[in-house]
């Protein structure tokens, strides 16, 4: 158990009065636990009770957890009744936190064996202390952003004429496997021409001709830690707007990340974007919100949007990708990882974002 880790949950914990949690995400066990284990259809817990010391991790026997992980297992098959078992161990007269995914099949049979006096969404204990990265996530998601770079620098010196999007898609995975990295952390975008105005259009058929943009977004994992960026290109030639649009899409990742500190409001950092495209004239077609966290899973608890009141604090890591997507025509978007350090910020991606035509 990673004890710095637990004694953030369990101060969360706190401020929400809650004494015990259970936890089923399987992310939210491994970065508590440090075991990953993907059970499927099966349950797998994690039970956390922050004033009697009396924390299990319920494990299928199926499953191979031989390590000594700092936490009592308690073994079930599965013709064992899982959730009547899981209720014999919490404590039936307090309010019993639950896990944002733990399925109904689980829950509700919890519920009818009172494992709890009353149910809340305890997520958050968990999530708000995944917010904030400590130093070995850091040092992870240097790494992973670095692979990155090198691929999408590797990946634009593939880029020709007549090719289909699902080729270069395909080429990606094979300079993945090349740089060692361990897998996507999600379906690359790959997208020619008009596709690039698509909201996550996935690769197809199109084939890429002379005067087209070219819309890469990518991420890799490494370590269980995810990347993710964007570049625009051009290819052979690009057009009056088509320059504009990218030099204000340029500017507004600029004005976006330079407001990046402890303190300030994410709401606010998306608003130095939007309205520097809006006073362009583009507001319109810039369809999402400025960024999402990212970590362990590409998209975590928490983003960079009009809706997000909270601050900026040390250690979050959220991405900035402004776009403008016109229909039938192009889409541009640019985005970097960015890490908030304790006076300002850190961009995690180094490759350039100067409008760069391929030849």
């Amino acid at each position: 158990m990673n004890e710095k880790r637990l004694d953030r949950i369990y101060e969360i914990m706190g401020e929400k009065e809650l004494t015990q949690i259970l936890l089923t995400d399987p992310f939210a066990v491994f970065y508590v636990t440090g075991k990953w284990q993907d059970p499927g259809e099966r349950f797998f817990g994690l039970y956390l009770n922050r004033t009697k010391n009396r924390n299990k991790l319920f494990v299928n026997r199926l499953f191979t957890v031989e390590e000594e992980l700092g936490v009592e297992k308690v073994w079930f098959s599965d013709t064992d009744n899982v959730m009547e078992l899981v209720s014999g161990y919490t404590d039936s007269s307090c309010t019993l936190g639950v896990d944002k995914n733990l399925p109904a099949r689980f829950l509700l049979p919890l519920m009818e064996y009172g494992a709890g006096l009353s149910y809340v969404n305890a997520s958050d204990c968990i999530d708000q202390v995944r917010s904030c990265k400590d130093e070995q996530e850091k040092g992870k998601m240097r790494a992973v952003s670095l692979l990155n770079d090198k691929a999408i620098g590797l990946l634009s010196k593939k880029i020709r004429i007549g090719m289909k999007e699902t080729e270069l898609a395909q080429e990606l995975m094979q300079i993945y496997r090349e740089l060692g990295c361990d897998g996507v952390s999600f379906p690359p975008l790959i997208c020619f021409g008009a596709n690039a105005a698509v909201g996550h259009h996935e690769p197809d058929d199109t084939t890429l001709s002379e005067g087209d943009c070219v819309l890469i977004d990518i991420g890799c994992k490494k370590d269980f830690y995810c990347a993710d960026m964007t570049r625009t290109f051009f290819f052979k030639s690009v057009s009056a707007r088509q320059k504009e649009v990218y030099e204000i899409i340029k500017e507004a990742n600029a004005k976006a990340e330079a407001l990046i500190r402890p303190g300030s409001k994410l709401c606010d950092i998306d608003k130095a974007a939007r309205e520097f495209i809006t006073d362009k004239g583009y507001g319109e077609y810039f369809t999402h919100r400025l960024g999402h966290f990212i970590g362990m899973e590409v998209h975590e608890k928490g983003d960079v949007s009009s809706a997000n009141q909270n601050e900026a604090k040390p250690g979050m890591i959220f991405s900035i990708e402004p776009g403008i997507y016109l229909p039938g025509e192009q889409g541009v978007r640019i985005e970097d990882l960015v890490l908030v350090t304790e006076d300002g910020c850190e961009i995690l991606n180094s490759y350039p974002k100067e409008l760069l035509i391929i030849e």
